[in-house]
């Protein structure tokens, strides 16, 4: 008989959960430096996104923020690049092509291990620190032991800290406990419950439903507070088990939430209420629950809602958030006379500590996700996917350049100066931080700027100023946070007898090895990919039209200043960040000529950084 193989793995983070926060923890971990080694105990990438449960991702530019120019306040960084590759390379809007973008982000990294269908199942402790974990991949029969400088749980129900004893919360606070006004009276066990979606379709001819018997029974009545009247795509509101055991109770959860999906469906189908869903049937349906609320850790410091309402600074910002305080009533559908979700929005985006991400009484443990320290009403806000992503990009950042350096999770979170090196990586690397001024300390930084061309509001010299967004407007950052300006240079609109270009001059020769332009790409505006048609018709599906298709990079040197040099050639770009290695030695003038955008009538560059 085969024995079952363990294996011990080495690594400097390891990761367990591949929902979007634990990829864009993977991915920012291993970008910089880090041995990673990720753990999704399913067989795709992205949990609630992925194409088991296809929930869209959303994040604060989905809740009513956004106006060009103004508020961008999409997220930006590695939630940018995944949701940009999508809509390019997925017209189809197929859920499994997500899987395959998260898969191949993985793949693609050399410092990543990336192990599908593996679990973890316990810790090693000595004292107050993990010194390994143990997981197992039932389909080949394998366990594997698992040693980091720093573990962070990303799997939503908290397992991994959970084995390691770190303290955590379930349930619903008193509002008398932190003076949130938006908690009930009283505190009780009761969380978010789960919900199963569907996918639709007009077939063309009248198209029969036959129930299973264990379907459960809805009138008009009983559904007059959750809309119902486009078929495409479920209904969020088909929730259930928020009075039960989000964890323990799964599999039951799972069954009923099955019987109230096809409940729905066969009153929209066989009511007599829908005729005109006649030639309508359903396409998917999920067997595996989208979880909203489980565990919530302990950590260093405990987001509440008085946090979000007044955007507090923290020093040790890392991410931002700004989906409303998204409350649901236990029962879910069940609570058939009250409103499905209760959603006061907060008028700013709000920032989100290195802090609430790491354990209070775990040396070397952080947590990314619906699972961050948090109250109910607080992670009511925070739990939302593209929230839980720059969360994972900030937490993987941090713990890439604690592991370059030598230090301990527990010293890492100490050092102010590991702090701020961080929040300027994650600026580089296009995250946005409220309130954290960007450091200048590139080559561009020293140069002239002049243009073909500019808009008032879209000056050349904008592209040095270290900002990569507009973030000033209603409903984004607070007054005295905010930087205005469009932080963008915009040429007039693109002439017929010369293309428009933007170059940088120095005083004395310089040598350049790397360029980095950060572009633009509707940040105003939503991007995700979605099954509901309501929703798809406010995006942009395909390259974003602001960013620039192609372009070239020229280059003038100290021996020849007037001979161009090509140095780089972009062609069918529409990616928001793009850079470029380059050898030039004694550069005195360095322009970048647009050849073309993807769709906008003039070019816009954000910021150009040399090195």
């Amino acid at each position: 008989m085969k024995e079952t193989t363990m294996e011990t793995i080495e690594a400097d983070v390891h990761v367990a959960g591949g929902g979007i926060s634990g990829v864009a923890a993977a991915l920012a971990a291993a970008r910089n430096g880090a041995r990673v080694v990720l753990c999704q105990d399913r067989s795709v990438l992205g949990g609630n996104a992925s194409s088991e449960i296809r929930m869209h991702i959303v994040g604060a530019a989905h809740s009513k923020r956004g106006k060009p120019l103004e508020t961008e306040a999409r997220e930006g960084g590695i939630i940018e690049e995944i949701l940009l590759e999508c809509a390019v390379r997925n017209p189809q809007r197929s859920a499994s092509m997500l899987d395959l973008i998260l898969y191949e982000k993985c793949r693609a990294e050399p410092n990543l291990r990336l192990m599908l269908n593996t679990a973890v199942t316990g810790a090693t402790m000595d004292g107050s620190r993990i010194v390994s974990v143990q997981a197992a991949r039932e389909s080949t029969e394998h366990r594997f032991d698992i040693i980091a400088s720093v573990f962070m749980d990303c799997t939503g129900d908290g397992r991994l800290g959970k084995e390691a004893g770190a303290r955590f919360t379930t349930g619903r606070e008193a509002s008398s406990e932190y003076g949130e006004s938006h908690a009930g009276e009283e505190a009780d066990s009761y969380r978010l419950g789960s919900s199963l979606l569907f996918t639709a379709r007009d077939m063309g001819k009248e198209m029969r439903f036959i129930p299973p018997v264990w379907a459960k029974r809805y009138t008009e009545e009983d559904l007059q507070y959750r809309g119902h009247s486009s078929w495409e795509y479920g209904y969020w509101w088909v929730e259930f088990g928020g009075m039960l055991d989000t964890i323990a109770d799964n599999e039951s959860i799972r069954d009923e939430l099955l019987a109230i999906m096809m409940g729905v469906w066969d009153h929209i189908k066989n009511s007599g209420h829908h005729p005109e869903s006649a030639n309508w049937a359903l396409d998917w349906f999920g067997f595996l629950p989208g979880k909203r609320e489980s565990r919530r850790f302990i950590g260093q410091h405990l987001l509440t809602q008085s946090d979000l309402e007044n955007a507090v600074h923290f020093e040790d910002v890392v991410a931002f958030g700004g989906w409303p305080m998204d409350t649901h009533p236990p029962q879910g559908i069940e609570a058939r006379d009250l409103s499905p979700a209760n959603q006061p929005h907060t008028h700013y985006v709000y920032g989100i500590p290195l802090r609430a991400m790491i354990s209070a009484n775990i040396d070397n443990l952080m947590f990314v996700g619906r699972n961050i320290s948090a109250t109910h009403i607080a992670f009511s806000s925070t739990r939302v996917m593209a929230t839980c992503g720059v969360m994972g990009q900030g937490a993987g950042t941090f713990a890439a350049l604690a592991a370059r350096e030598g230090l301990p999770l527990e010293e890492a979170r100490l050092s102010k100066a590991l702090v701020r090196k961080t929040q300027q990586q994650l600026i580089r690397q296009d995250a946005y931080l409220p309130g954290i001024e960007p450091e200048l300390r590139n080559l561009a930084s020293l140069a002239t700027v002049r243009a073909s061309s500019e808009q008032p509001e879209g000056r050349a010299s904008n592209v040095i100023d270290g900002h990569t967004r507009a973030m000033h407007g209603d409903r984004g950052v607070r007054e005295d946070l905010a930087v205005p300006g469009t932080h963008r240079w915009m040429s007039l609109p693109l002439p017929l007898d010369h293309l428009p270009w933007i170059e940088l001059e120095w005083a004395e020769s310089v040598s350049l090895r790397e360029l980095a332009i950060v572009l633009d790409t509707g940040m105003h505006r939503r991007l995700t990919l979605t099954h509901e048609t309501h929703l798809h018709k406010q995006l942009e599906w395909g390259p974003q039209p602001e960013t620039l298709k192609s372009f070239r990079v020229i280059a003038y040197l100290a021996d020849a200043p007037e001979e161009e040099r090509e140095i780089a050639r972009i062609e069918d770009n529409y990616q928001r960040q793009v850079v470029i290695p380059v050898e030039a030695e004694r550069v005195v003038r360095l322009r970048i000529e647009v050849l073309s955008t993807n769709g906008l009538d003039h070019a816009r560059i954000f910021e150009i950084r040399l090195f």
